[in-house]
């Protein structure tokens, strides 16, 4: 899995502004991220709003990308949930044959404990395929893959070949770092603590912000995997601010009004999510103007 040393961004999901999913602006979003230089895209993660996708809309976005992509660049498929079953019956019975790896996230709203963690994606990953890259995300979910439960997946299935990292808790992902069996990715899932999670041993980032700031993200963790601190930390500074603020009222809400000021899609979401409101538009568009400028 060497392609996970490096760059990817969890894609998003371009709307039309009558709500209906936009596959013009699907083909946009993609070939602009890879243009700048981005490692591997993630498809169908959380950033995607794959939970307001209907099935038919997964798969039309999900081929679309397929033949868009043209295995230019590495492709994983998000495929989670808290039903242990159906999330088996997916991987069994999804056709990966274009994708690389499956991220798969924690359990989420039924808070179960470490056992039961380590009971879902023990079936996940006897029934993959494909590599899995574990996917930690407390905000969300509402409980943690622990490290000692991270480290047990990982060295009783050889096909757990990652963790991406959306804790938040840099003092904890760089302990799963040292104690990691050899060969685990550890990837941030967190934009803002991409950069310091590199530099302490981390394989990369899977990046919201990278969705449209391709050439920033990639260029800043390809220097930090290359020990270049001082040119990475200036790519980091420059993302600081807008990094914050795509983050304010919920993703991907923030980063689609960005690709909208960037000619790439429209800013349009599905509720639950709202666009983006008049005071953070402006403060984002302000944002990537002290940016453009600093560049």
């Amino acid at each position: 899995m060497k392609f996970l040393k490096g760059s990817g961004v969890a894609m998003i999901t371009p709307f039309r502004e009558d709500g209906e999913v936009d596959l013009e602006a699907v083909v946009n979003v993609f070939e602009y991220i890879i243009r700048g230089g981005i490692d591997y895209v993630v498809v169908m993660g959380t950033t995607a709003e794959t939970a307001t996708l209907s099935d038919q809309e997964r798969k039309q976005v999900v081929e679309t990308i397929i033949k868009t992509n043209n295995n230019r660049v590495p492709l994983v498929l998000g495929i989670g949930g808290n039903n242990t079953t159906a999330v088996v019956s997916s991987v069994k019975n999804t056709d990966l044959t274009a994708f690389e790896a499956v991220l798969s996230v924690c359990p989420y709203y039924s808070r179960p404990s470490q056992e039961g963690i380590y009971q879902h994606f023990k079936h996940i990953a006897e029934a993959s395929p494909k590599p899995i890259i574990l996917y930690n995300v407390p905000p969300r979910t509402g409980v943690s893959i622990s490290n000692e439960t991270t480290i047990r997946l990982a060295k009783n299935f050889s096909n757990i070949v990652g963790i991406k990292d959306a804790t938040g808790n840099l003092e904890s992902v760089i302990s799963l770092i040292n104690t990691a069996p050899q060969g685990l990715h550890i990837i941030s899932g967190d934009d803002a603590l991409a950069l310091p999670v590199v530099l302490s041993g981390g394989s990369g980032v899977i990046s919201v912000i990278g969705g449209a700031l391709p050439n920033q993200v990639s260029q800043m963790i390809r220097l930090a995997l290359e020990g270049k601190v001082d040119a990475a930390t200036v790519y980091q500074n420059q993302m600081k601010s807008l990094i914050e603020l795509i983050f304010e009222e919920g993703n991907p809400s923030g980063v689609k009004k960005l690709s909208e000021h960037l000619g790439l899609c429209s800013c349009s979401v599905r509720l639950p999510l709202i666009e983006a409101s008049s005071k953070l538009s402006h403060s984002i568009l302000e944002a990537h103007k002290t940016l453009a400028q600093s560049m």
